[in-house]
């Protein structure tokens, strides 16, 4: 069809018209920067913007390096460079090559008043920060129930810790009743007794991020009896939230990961835990028993029981020896007698009636030694080998001859 251009003609031909514009190709804005960005290669892609409209705007790496000043949201200043086209995108944008300070932005003043202001009501005090659990089992979260940072959380939870119960309240995090929903949140949370609450949305400009500098969202934080996490923008984002929560998280992954113990990391420490534990059970049950079986032996050795069966295995002892002892006492003396006995074999009585001696004595029973020891017509008895016999005296005669 006649007069029919591709995509790519027009965005080709609006740039050339660019090119030969003599305002747009150096030209100087001034406004207040917004979504400022530092890109890892070294770009910086920021918004300038005032009260009527906003421009897209690009800073190459080779002039950025040459910036002395730090740039931020809220800052007032004025960009000199080029009004380009990106062909790809057919979006304009303004190609900055020098930034200069041009004030401060009206929101970022109130930023900075804020923040003294609750500085100075002690809201940032230290004292009244509460320590995040480590072991958190219920996490109340107010974000929106849409986008990237309620999905981060979620993701990075439930991989830290699947058991962990998530509750949102859905708040509007941007716009006009934001602050009130985020309060709302926080207060319904609050009263759920749970371990630790998060707060935070996306990254964002100064306007994005406003409703996290409200009096009454740093007034709910502060009163919340449950510790909280916040956890708006991105890294260089700061809101008077983060100031007065209990623990300031660069993103809403990193509140994740704050609020939620790995539960790898906590397996792995009860596992630690327990090898420790059974260690030194076995060393103390290992020391006891061998406490045990000294106390055993010593037992043995003293048991009275054992004192007996040793006294009496003794006894036994004794008794053996005494028995040997007798034995041969009785075998030594019967040997002994047997001696005296064949001694007193030949000088015995009976042995020499045996031979026919014979002894006498009176009637009395008086042993007749000398014939003086009787007289004529007395009675005697006269034992012999196999008896005795009574004799009557006659005659009397002593040795010499006389006789009576």
């Amino acid at each position: 069809m006649a007069g029919s251009f591709t995509v790519s003609q027009i965005n080709k031909y609006i740039k050339n018209m660019f090119l030969q514009d003599f305002v747009l190709n150096k030209v100087s804005v001034t406004g207040e920067l917004s979504n400022c960005k530092y890109h890892p290669s070294g770009h910086l892609f920021f918004t300038l913007k005032d009260a009527n409209g906003t421009l897209p705007a690009i800073m190459y790496a080779s002039q950025v390096k040459n910036l002395n000043i730090q740039l931020k949201d809220g800052m007032k200043v004025m960009v000199h460079g080029r009004i380009d086209i990106f062909e790809r995108d057919g979006k304009y944008q303004l190609y900055a090559n020098r930034i200069e300070m041009n004030g401060i932005g009206e929101l970022y003043r109130q930023f900075e008043a804020l923040k003294v202001q609750f500085e100075q009501m002690g809201y940032f005090s230290p004292q009244y920060k509460r320590p995040i659990p480590k072991y958190s089992g219920k996490v109340g979260i107010v974000t929106a129930s849409s986008g990237a940072a309620i999905q981060d959380i979620i993701n990075i939870s439930h991989r830290r810790n699947p058991y962990v119960s998530l509750i949102l309240y859905p708040a509007l995090v941007q716009g006009s009743g934001a602050a009130k929903s985020i309060v709302k949140g926080i207060q319904k949370l609050d009263l759920m007794e749970l371990d630790v609450i998060i707060i935070g949305r996306g990254g964002g400009s100064i306007e994005d991020l406003w409703a996290f500098n409200e009096e009454i969202v740093a007034e709910a934080i502060f009163n919340s009896k449950t510790p909280i996490i916040s956890a708006v923008g991105h890294e260089t984002d700061f809101t008077i939230a983060d100031f007065v929560a209990d623990l300031r998280a660069p993103t809403p992954s990193a509140a994740a990961e704050l609020a939620v113990s790995d539960i790898r990391v906590v397996e792995a420490d009860l596992q630690r835990y327990l090898d420790a534990l059974k260690n030194a059970m076995y060393q103390r049950i290992e020391k006891y028993y061998t406490r045990l079986e000294a106390i055993s032996t010593k037992l043995k050795y003293l048991n009275p029981q054992a004192m007996v069966d040793e006294k009496r295995h003794y006894l036994c002892l004794i008794r053996e020896q005494l028995d040997r002892l007798i034995t041969s006492y009785l075998a030594k003396k019967r040997h002994q007698l047997e001696l005296y006995a064949f001694r007193l074999q030949g000088v015995s009585p009976l042995e020499k009636l045996g031979q026919g001696y014979s002894y006498t004595e009176t009637t009395e029973g008086t042993m007749v030694k000398s014939v003086k020891d009787i007289k004529v017509s007395d009675c005697v008895n006269i034992y012999v080998k196999d008896g005795y016999f009574t004799a009557t005296i006659h005659k009397i005669t002593e040795n010499g001859g006389n006789s009576g």
